[in-house]
């Protein structure tokens, strides 16, 4: 596992310094990455990018339509509203319609 992890490392290092050599050495004139400076690319667009995710938290899409199909109405209703709050501040204004089911 540990082998793999390492190869996995290597290998996407080894490609950020060879498409970065190919496209922006050329393209922009900009110097050549060393294998260091290709993971610390990596790394620093992960920070700033959030990239590299497998999934999404909490189970994403499942978690959630599994949550909202155990609310009541009422449960939904107040869900709303409570996240129209909590937008407002950056979107302005948020209107929330409520749909009937039956």
């Amino acid at each position: 596992m540990v082998g793999l992890i390492a190869l996995g490392i290597y290998l996407l290092g080894y490609g950020t310094m060879w498409l970065w050599g190919f496209v922006m050495v050329d393209l922009f004139h900009l110097p050549a990455l060393d294998f260091y400076h290709a993971l610390a690319l990596l790394l620093l667009s992960k920070i700033l990018f959030g990239g590299f995710r497998g999934r999404a938290h909490w189970g994403g899409r499942k978690y959630w339509k599994a949550k909202w199909e155990g609310m009541t109405p009422d449960e939904r209703e107040q869900f709303k509203a409570r996240f129209a709050e909590k937008c407002r501040h950056k979107w302005g204004r948020v209107e929330v319609k409520v749909e009937k089911s039956e």
